[in-house]
């Protein structure tokens, strides 16, 4: 962005005005951007927690597989999935709360007796894959407005808080230099008045 101004006060007010705002500006978009790296890294390291739990609940549904041939998936469904906004660093994100299931009525007798436990494992297989995906989404918002916040702390830190620092000297060195050659014209007309002055008055006196 190029920073456009003129040689007046009323531009230097103003550029002064605008770089206040951004050296106020500054240390809380650092402060956001810190914030985001955190919760950033916090989001990545829970997903590979949760990868390391899917592929331990996965071991222990390979270890069943003869008995899962048995099992009918029709009985057990996700109706619905129950989340919040959060605030996460000024961020919205969605926050998983719970995961509404319906199950269809097995005989008891007739089932195999490990049906009730099979009915909670493909219930927990299924919570952490759906906690997955909102880690994985969290991740994406975060470290896309990560990314943003990054960009205008450069943007305010190396581009627009030098740039309008450099603009604010020259103007004032422009108007400095302007000063001084006003005083110095001020001196020359004044002496030179002095001395019509002083040519006057030794004319008079003969």
């Amino acid at each position: 962005m190029a920073i456009t101004y003129q040689f007046n006060k009323t531009s230097l007010q103003g550029l002064e005005k605008d770089l206040k705002m951004r050296q106020r500006t500054l240390p809380t978009l650092q402060s956001k951007e810190t914030a985001l790296r955190l919760e950033v890294k916090k989001a990545k390291d829970e997903i590979r927690r949760l990868d390391e739990e899917v592929d331990r609940r996965i071991k222990d549904y390979d270890q069943m597989l003869a008995l899962w041939g048995e099992f009918d998936t029709s009985l057990i469904h996700v109706d619905d999935v129950i989340m919040e906004i959060k605030k996460i660093a000024g961020v919205r994100v969605p926050v998983l709360v719970d995961v509404v299931y319906s199950t269809k009525p097995f005989s008891i007798f007739s089932s195999p007796k490990w049906f009730a436990d099979g009915f909670e494992q493909l219930k927990a297989i299924a919570d952490v894959g759906i906690r997955q995906e909102f880690v994985r989404r969290k991740v994406e918002l975060l470290e896309y407005a990560r990314k943003k916040t990054t960009q205008k702390v450069n943007l305010f830190e190396k581009v627009q808080i030098p740039g309008y620092q450099d603009a604010i000297r020259k103007i004032k060195r422009f108007m400095e230099d302007e000063e001084n050659l006003n005083k110095s014209s001020q001196k020359i007309v004044k002496g030179k008045r002095e001395r019509e002055a002083r040519l006057a008055e030794s004319e008079a006196a003969v």
